[in-house]
């Protein structure tokens, strides 16, 4: 029985071989040009949940630039603090900021509105605070339940006024100071406390004389875990060099490359 052989034209197999190695170099080409987006997908497995108080704004739009750059998002803590411009960090002045803030898919929670810290437990189930701002500035006061929340919940309607949005229902102490009366007074007011972890805390409020950044940049690097809550500020008015200018990018990049996604506290 005679048999027959299908054999390509010589032609048409120098096309398609020519053909598989145009494939091959545009394969080449797109691995090289993105590396890190392949890998970026393929090893994210943990999360960190990056934290900012508004401190005196210095480095706010620094912040807000580098976080947009690198698609990362981050839940604020906001207080009318006096800013380095000499205006307060929740003025009309301030209202373009946190609008692009929102819009970048940020969150955003209380910090009191004039950074009210804690000062002590009180008589009567009540609680002694000392706010930094406003009109009582500097003098301790009793507050019981319906002033607590007074204290937390006046931030919203001036973020409101501001953005249009309302914050989440999450608060931050001023100092992360608190007692366990003031957590379940300020749950009453439908508001869970938020603080950090203890490797989260990244060191801006330390001087910058003996807490170099670039040594805060390796501890955070070293440090942080799946999980963990890491807080920064928006400018503070102690350190001589900026945190943020010298560690954010560093740490997101080599976060990023350790396998860490950012996502909001009020994602958890």
């Amino acid at each position: 029985m005679a048999s027959f052989s299908h054999r390509m034209p010589l032609g048409n197999k120098v096309h398609m071989m020519n053909l598989v190695f145009v494939f091959m170099m545009i394969l080449v080409s797109i691995v090289g040009v993105f590396p890190a987006t392949a890998n970026a997908a393929k090893v994210c497995d943990k999360t960190i949940y990056l934290s900012f108080d508004t401190g005196n704004m210095s480095v706010a739009q620094f912040v807000a630039d580098t976080l947009r750059k690198h698609q990362v998002v981050a839940t604020f803590f906001l207080a009318n603090e006096k800013t380095f411009r000499g205006d307060l960090a929740l003025d009309e002045s301030w209202k373009p900021f946190w609008q692009s803030m929102v819009a970048d898919g940020h969150a955003f929670g209380s910090h009191t509105l004039n950074h009210t810290y804690f000062q002590k437990d009180g008589k009567n189930n009540e609680v002694v605070l000392k706010s930094q701002f406003g009109p009582n500035a500097g003098k301790a006061f009793n507050a019981d339940q319906l002033e607590v929340c007074h204290q937390i919940k006046s931030v919203d309607p001036v973020f409101n006024q501001l953005t249009g949005s309302h914050l989440q229902k999450i608060w931050r102490a001023p100092g992360g100071k608190i007692s366990p009366r003031l957590i379940q007074m300020a749950k009453a007011c439908g508001y869970q406390h938020i603080g950090w972890s203890d490797t989260g805390f990244l060191g801006d409020e330390l001087s910058s004389a003996q807490y170099s950044n670039q040594f805060l940049l390796q501890k955070a690097l070293e440090q942080l875990k799946d999980g963990d809550i890491a807080m920064a500020h928006l400018g503070i008015w102690s350190r001589k060099d900026a945190w943020a200018t010298g560690v954010l990018e560093p740490l997101i990049v080599g976060l990023k490359q350790k396998g860490f996604c950012f996502a909001t506290v009020s994602s958890q």
